[in-house]
C-alpha cells in the first residue's frame, strides 16, 4: 500500500476533529452553512494531494457535504440491517445506545475515507 492512502488518512483525522470546532459539530446536521464551512476546513489539507481542483471540489468537499449534511452513515446502517423505522441509528433498538454511536462514527469514518482515497488515486494515477 502507498504512502498516499497514509496521507489521506492522516488528512481525514486532521480536518475531521483537530480543525471542526463545537459550532461546526453541533449544527452541520441541521443547517447548510455549517456543513458548507466545515467541508471547505476539512478539505483543505488533501490539497497538498489531490491537485485536480474539480476531484478536489467534487469528490473530497462535496462528499464530505453530502455525508456529514444528511448522515449518509445512518442511512447505510438503515439499508444493509434494513431497519427503516429504527431509532437507533438503523441498528435493532435493544442495541446499547453507547455502542450504536461508535459504529455509526465508524461507518461515517469509512465513507470519508473511501471517497478521499478515491481522489487521491484519481489525480496521482502514474
Amino acid at each position: 500500500m502507498n504512502n498516499y492512502f497514509y496521507y489521506g488518512l492522516l488528512f481525514h483525522f486532521v480536518g475531521d476533529y483537530l480543525l471542526q470546532n463545537d459550532w461546526m459539530a453541533q449544527n452541520k446536521t441541521k443547517e447548510n452553512f455549517p456543513a458548507i464551512v466545515h467541508a471547505l476546513i476539512y478539505g483543505f489539507p488533501f490539497l497538498l494531494l489531490v491537485y485536480d481542483p474539480y476531484v478536489w471540489t467534487f469528490v473530497v468537499v462535496l462528499s464530505h457535504y453530502l455525508i456529514d449534511r444528511y448522515r449518509l452513515a445512518v442511512y447505510w446502517i438503515k439499508l444493509v440491517n434494513w431497519n427503516w423505522s429504527s431509532t437507533n441509528f438503523g441498528y435493532a433498538d435493544d442495541k446499547p445506545m453507547w455502542m450504536s454511536v461508535w459504529l455509526m462514527i465508524i461507518i461515517d469514518n469509512v465513507l470519508h475515507v473511501l471517497f478521499n482515497t478515491l481522489a487521491i488515486a484519481i489525480t496521482n494515477i502514474q
